[in-house]
């Protein structure tokens, strides 16, 4: 008998311009803290963790973290392919940066074809809202067109940030079930997940092929 640790894998990566908070997301996310000061990203950073997506059914998100720079985008766009879900974020403090997803999504969607990949838009620093150039009803407009779904968060206040990657998780958990998404060989958007044994029962005490007790 198994006991599994985890039912499959889903890589997932996040993409924006520069000092939108895709940094602070993912430590909010994996560690449940704050940094107001965080260095940019050089080229791709790792991060992990598991989550449930329904009762007994448990994933490891593996989360890649890009640089928004243009002199990292090459780096960027080698990590697109193996992909099931892409968070596209923007500073809602900052329009040019809500401006240029557009430019973000069509980059990933090109290099993730011809595999299908799960999207949800984000529109982040939502703590700020007396700086805010960007509207809410802008940023749910922009996802709806593309058929995808929207969150405004604050990797400060934890708004959103948990439930984000649930719902983004659960939607590709279901779209895996439903079978519009599939394990594909050399494709590593979605693996099965590892496996541990059981204690072995003829270990138990008192069991004469476990040697019983003294």
């Amino acid at each position: 008998m198994v006991e599994p640790i985890f039912q499959y894998q889903f890589r997932l990566i996040l993409i924006g311009d520069s000092t939108v908070g895709k940094s602070s997301i993912l430590r909010y996310f994996t560690d449940g803290k704050f940094e107001e000061q965080c260095d940019p990203t050089v080229g791709v950073d790792f991060y992990a963790r598991l989550i449930e997506v329904k009762p007994g059914i448990r994933v490891k998100l593996q989360l890649w973290d890009t640089a928004g720079q243009e002199r990292f985008r090459s780096i960027t766009r080698s990590y697109y392919r193996n992909s099931v879900g892409v968070m596209i974020i923007y500073d809602i403090t900052k329009r040019s940066t809500f401006e240029n997803i557009k430019d973000w999504y069509e980059e990933s969607k090109m290099h993730i074809e011809p595999q299908k990949a799960v999207y949800l838009v984000l529109g982040h620093k939502s703590d700020m809202e007396e700086q805010r150039q960007v509207t809410a009803r802008e940023g749910r407009r922009f996802a709806e067109i593309h058929g995808h779904k929207f969150l405004e968060t604050s990797a400060k206040s934890g708004k959103n940030i948990e439930e984000s990657f649930a719902l983004l998780a659960r939607d590709i958990y279901q779209q895996l079930e439903d079978g519009h998404i599939k394990l594909e060989d050399g494709w590593d958007g979605v693996k099965p997940g590892f496996s541990r044994p059981k204690d072995n029962l003829h270990l138990l005490e008192g069991d004469p092929e476990g040697g019983g007790c003294c």
